[in-house]
């Protein structure tokens, strides 16, 4: 008897791969086949002079092959690890104050409106159209305190076809606006209720996650509680930590039992192997420690650091002391809703450094690329899935043109690879990535059905 028959391949590409490894931030993989079996994931990725024993092994014909241009390549889908979908509506303008007046004035009296599940539906359908088109391919998304309009974010994501994390933000202190804040009995229910109807609906990768906003809108009470709750229910977290003086003096101020802001969240149970913080900006070695120790994670969103003048990252740092990092947008402090923008964002928070003679060494392009993939991946425990083209992952990918037809950038012929891949990380942007993927499954350009 033959061997039995191996099931169809989805999709059957010959061209170049980019992506980064655990131990390089990035491999140009020229010349190489890459199969993907219809179940979304990889099952092979080889060099093209193996097509013959390939096709004996999988059952394909030369003709089922779809070669990328000379230019083309493929990239791994992009993982924004901070954003907050219902500011998207302001993205863009309001960058004006620091962090906790630009709260106070801008963000609480907008998040309000989320009440209304129309106005909810308007900008979270293209929040997610939005990063989609820009190679955001898994986004760890805060909605807002209300359930049924974080419900609905999650509905869209789904449909469109995203990966993510989506969370019901908790938060029963805000003084400012004081209409925008659960007791925290209900704060609490709440999250139940979402974290339970969102799992009903089986969503294949659309995941809840505890969110408490941040130390300053929450009672000790409310993050005991919210800890103890991801705990017993094995639930990722993600909150923020340190991102701005005036931030991390109020907390001193509300918890003076605590050591510091990294030992409140770790008290209360909410600094886990399956937490990410953003921003980190201001954490002591001593914090990072613990953070390493309890396998946290750090999003790193150097727009909305500059932006909102909150502080620069020490990446170099962050990652001496074997912190899990990746990157965000932080939409919209950080005013850009690309990935592009916060690999560039990255860049220049490392030359600052380097220009202040805190760091000898800086980030390279190379490394911001491996951030803003595989790293986000690992941040948001989903590097065993995504990340890079790994056989056995699944094929979560952007096909860039950087010839397209109203590219931003020019290529000359003496242009080595390298030089088109470093163009398009600088200058590229939406118009260069003409086909986003899932799961295998091709998400961009969106079909009429969505």
């Amino acid at each position: 008897m033959g061997s039995p028959q191996k099931p169809p391949l989805a999709h059957l590409f010959k061209g170049t791969f980019v992506h980064a490894s655990r131990s390089s931030p990035m491999d140009v993989l020229q010349g190489h086949l890459l199969g993907v079996g219809d179940d979304g994931r990889i099952v092979f990725l080889e060099q093209a002079d193996q097509q013959e024993q390939l096709a004996k092994k999988w059952g394909f014909k030369a003709s089922d092959i779809r070669e990328l241009s000379n230019h083309e390549f493929f990239m791994p889908g992009m993982v924004d690890t901070h954003i907050h979908a219902p500011q998207y509506a302001f993205a863009g303008t309001r960058v004006d104050l620091p962090l906790l007046e630009w709260l106070n004035t801008y963000t609480f009296p907008t998040e309000v409106k989320y009440k209304d599940n129309d106005f909810a539906e308007e900008v979270y359908t293209r929040v997610v159209r939005r990063t989609l088109k820009n190679g955001t391919t898994t986004a760890c998304y805060f909605a807002t305190i209300h359930t049924a309009a974080s419900l609905l974010l999650a509905e869209i994501i789904d449909k469109f076809g995203q990966r993510a994390f989506v969370g019901k933000v908790c938060m029963d202190i805000n003084e400012i606006v004081p209409e925008y804040k659960e007791p925290t009995d209900e704060s609490l229910k709440e999250t139940e209720r979402f974290v339970k109807e969102l799992l009903e609906k089986k969503y294949q990768r659309v995941q809840p996650i505890v969110t408490p906003r941040f130390g300053p809108s929450c009672t000790e009470k409310l993050l005991s509680r919210l800890g103890d709750f991801a705990k017993a229910h094995d639930i990722h977290v993600q909150s923020h930590i340190s991102e701005n003086d005036g931030e991390i003096k109020l907390v001193e101020q509300m918890f003076p039992d605590y050591k510091n802001y990294t030992d409140l969240y770790d008290k209360t149970k909410l600094l886990t192997s399956k937490t990410v913080m953003a921003h980190g900006c201001h954490l002591s070695d001593e914090e990072l420690k613990l953070f390493s120790l309890r396998g946290a994670a750090i999003a790193h969103c150097p727009n909305s650091n500059f932006s909102l003048c909150s502080g620069i990252l020490n990446v170099q740092n962050v990652l001496k002391h074997n912190v899990k990092l990746g990157l965000g947008t932080d939409v919209a402090g950080g005013y850009s809703s690309s990935m592009l923008d916060a690999i560039r964002r990255s860049m220049s928070a490392s030359n600052t450094l380097l220009i202040n003679k805190v760091n000898n060494a800086g980030l390279t392009l190379k490394e911001a690329f491996r951030l803003a993939t595989l790293g986000g991946s690992q941040v948001l425990g989903l590097d065993d899935v995504i990340g890079n083209f790994e056989v056995g992952k699944e094929f979560d990918a952007l096909l860039i043109n950087p010839k397209a037809s109203d590219s931003p950038f020019d290529l000359f012929a003496g242009d080595t690879f390298e030089d088109i891949i470093q163009k398009f990380l600088y200058l590229g942007d939406d118009r260069n990535i003409n086909e986003v993927y899932v799961a295998g499954k091709q998400v961009v350009p969106f079909s009429s059905s969505v």
